[in-house]
Parts: C-alpha cells; sequence; structure tokens
C-alpha cells in the first residue's frame, strides 16, 4: 500500500498545475471568474471552498442562522460553521442542496457544481476512494486534527475540515471532516456528498443520511 502511494503521489506531480488569480470579489460577484484554481486530472477545480452571496443572476442568497428557520428551509440558503464569521476567511461558506440546485445558478459563471461522475473521474485518477482522501487533504495541522492521516495534497486541491451543519440548524465536526455536495439528487428528500476524514485517506461518498436541508461545502468545477 506504501509503494502504491508513493508511485500516485509522484505520478501526480505529473497532472497537476496550479495558477493563481485575485479571488478577493468571489464573495460579492457571482459572475467574475478571477478565482485562484487547480488543474487535477483534465479537470480545473477551484482551490478554495465557495464563498457567494448572490446567485449568478445577482439574487441575493439568503444567510440563515437561526436553526428552526435553517431547518425548515426549502429554498436556498447560506450561513458561516457556527454561524461565525471568522470562519469565512479559511472555510467560506456553507450552503444548503436548494441553493446549489437553484436555476439561477450557485456557481459562478463557466463553472458548475460538480456531478457524481465528475466527483468520481477525480477519485479514480488519484488511486480510488480508499487513497484520493490523502492526497486532496490539506497537509499538515493548520486546520486538520491529528493525526490528519497521509494527508499530502498532492494533488493541489487543499481540501479543509468545514464541517457540517445539520438539517436541524446544529453545528459538526469542523477540523474533522469536509462535506462536499454533489450536483444530483438522491430522492426528495435527500441528495449525495463526497467527504474527507481527519483519520483515514479515504474519498468518502454519502447516497443514504444526506439531507437536502444539511449545510456542506461546495468547490466548484470549471465547465
Amino acid at each position: 500500500m506504501k509503494t502504491l502511494s508513493l508511485i500516485l503521489s509522484l505520478s501526480l506531480l505529473l497532472f497537476v498545475s496550479c495558477s493563481s488569480e485575485d479571488n478577493n470579489s468571489q464573495q460579492n460577484n457571482n459572475n467574475n471568474n478571477n478565482f485562484e484554481t487547480v488543474e487535477i486530472c483534465n479537470q480545473i477545480w477551484m482551490l478554495d471552498n465557495l464563498n457567494v452571496t448572490n446567485y449568478r443572476n445577482g439574487d441575493p442568497i439568503p444567510q440563515v442562522t437561526d436553526p428552526t428557520e435553517w431547518g425548515n428551509l426549502t429554498t436556498g440558503a447560506w450561513c458561516y460553521y457556527s454561524n461565525n464569521s471568522g470562519n469565512e476567511e479559511v472555510y467560506g461558506k456553507l450552503y444548503n442542496w436548494y441553493a446549489i440546485s437553484d436555476p439561477r445558478g450557485l456557481a459562478p459563471e463557466g463553472w458548475h457544481i460538480p456531478t457524481e461522475a465528475e466527483w468520481n473521474s477525480l477519485s479514480n485518477c488519484l488511486g480510488g476512494d480508499n487513497l484520493a482522501g490523502g492526497f486532496l487533504k490539506e497537509s499538515g495541522f493548520s486546520h486538520w486534527a491529528e493525526p490528519n492521516t497521509s494527508a499530502t495534497n498532492s494533488s493541489g486541491f487543499t481540501g479543509l475540515p468545514g464541517g457540517f451543519r445539520e438539517s436541524y440548524g446544529d453545528f459538526f465536526d469542523k477540523s474533522f471532516v469536509g462535506y462536499f455536495w454533489i450536483s444530483a439528487e438522491n430522492t426528495t428528500t435527500n441528495s449525495w456528498g463526497r467527504y474527507l476524514y481527519y483519520d483515514n485517506t479515504q474519498l468518502g461518498y454519502d447516497d443514504v443520511f444526506i439531507s437536502k436541508e444539511d449545510g456542506f461545502s461546495v468547490r466548484c468545477i470549471k465547465d
């Protein structure tokens, strides 16, 4: 397993290229394409978690802090982890599924919420679900809790443990888990997500327990 991980880490250097641009406008302008990006296996991803307050057409996305109100939503909303704006700079915002599926477009122009097939392609290129998490997680312990198992970030994705907001409004697992939306719904009440954990190398997949009222991070992929 260690030999395979080393080979994959070295191989990834041939696939990954990063381009850095000023992304200060991300929060307030959903039509501006000045985002830091990373190219992984012929896919171009945003380097940061999404942090916009407007849909693509300019309509505002409401910030919802009250837990009861959050749990009763059937329309798009965002929040900061623990309703603390101090989490914004590193982790961006958490969005419910209604925001990512809104026809007005949560992703900026030229970008979209990644599909299941696109997440699968990323995972397969990085050695499969059991290994890909190590290559996707930010290394070290600045944001991840120990042991941050085998986190090399050799892909350049710099996955962060932004935690999540439950459908009933409480917050959990910052520093331990990063949850990311998949664009497609599962049922009328549930959707799909991918996740990174602090204590293993998996790029996890959940299609059972994710409520559309949950709040997850978003990583956009270029059209």
